[in-house]
C-alpha cells in the first residue's frame, strides 16, 4: 500500500469511550518491548508516528491511527512487563476484550512475538485469549534481523510448537531495521480487511 497520509487520530484509556469508527480496523497486540510501535512506524512509511520506548509498558491505551482515510491501525497496550502496576496490567485484559467484542469494523488481529525466544506463557495466553474471542490472529515473528538465516526455520518451528498455531495461519517474520515482512503484512491487510471478505482458518 502506498500510504499517502497517517494520523494518530484517537487514543483510549481505561475509562475511554471507544469511537465508532465506520473504516476497516485492523488490530496489533503483543508483549511489552516486542517492537510494536517500530513495526507500525514501518508499515506507515513514518520514522516516530507511533513512539518507541525503552521503558517497555509504557503503551497504557489503545490508540487509532487513520490511514489513508482507507482504514485504522489499532495498537493495542502491551502486555506481560513486571514493572507495571498490577492493578494497572489487570486493567488492560478487560480494556482489550471489550474493543475485540464490541468493534464493529475490526476486520483481522495481528499477534507480535519476538522470534528470539520460545513464547512465554504470556504469548501463549494472549494467543489462546485471543482464539477465545472470537479471531485467529495472524503471527508476527519480530526481530528476525537477529537471528541468523540459517537457525530461521528452528526458531520459526519452536514459536509455530509452542503457540500451537492453527494450520494455514500465515507466520511472517519481520524486521524493523530491513523492513523484511512488511509487503507481506500489507498483502494481507489489503486481502482481508479491504478487499473481499475471506476466512483466516480459525481452530
Amino acid at each position: 500500500m502506498i500510504i499517502k497520509n497517517a494520523s494518530l487520530e484517537t487514543v483510549c484509556g481505561i475509562t475511554s469511550k471507544l469511537p465508532e469508527n465506520q473504516l476497516p480496523e485492523v488490530a496489533f497486540a503483543g508483549k511489552s518491548n516486542v517492537g510494536k510501535s517500530s513495526l507500525i512506524n514501518v508499515l506507515m512509511n513514518r520514522k516516530s508516528l507511533a513512539r518507541t520506548s525503552s521503558q517497555p509498558g509504557k503503551t497504557q491505551t489503545i490508540n487509532f491511527y487513520n490511514v489513508n482515510q482507507e482504514l485504522y491501525i489499532v495498537d493495542l497496550p502491551g502486555y506481560g512487563y513486571a514493572k507495571v502496576s498490577k492493578s494497572v496490567s489487570e486493567k488492560w485484559g478487560p480494556m482489550i476484550e471489550n474493543y475485540l467484542h464490541t468493534s464493529r469494523q475490526l476486520r483481522m488481529v495481528f499477534l507480535l512475538i519476538d522470534l528470539r525466544h520460545p513464547p512465554t506463557k504470556n504469548d501463549v495466553q494472549m494467543y489462546r485469549w485471543i482464539l477465545s474471542n472470537g479471531f485467529s490472529p495472524v503471527i508476527i515473528a519480530t526481530k528476525a534481523d537477529k537471528i541468523k538465516r540459517s537457525q530461521l526455520p528452528k526458531h520459526l518451528k519452536i514459536l509455530k510448537e509452542t503457540l500451537r498455531v492453527i494450520e494455514g495461519v500465515p507466520v511472517i517474520p519481520f524486521s524493523s531495521v530491513t523492513k523484511a515482512g512488511r509487503d507481506e503484512i500489507w498483502d494481507l491487510i489489503e486481502t482481508y480487511a479491504l478487499g473481499e471478505e475471506m476466512e483466516i482458518p480459525e481452530e
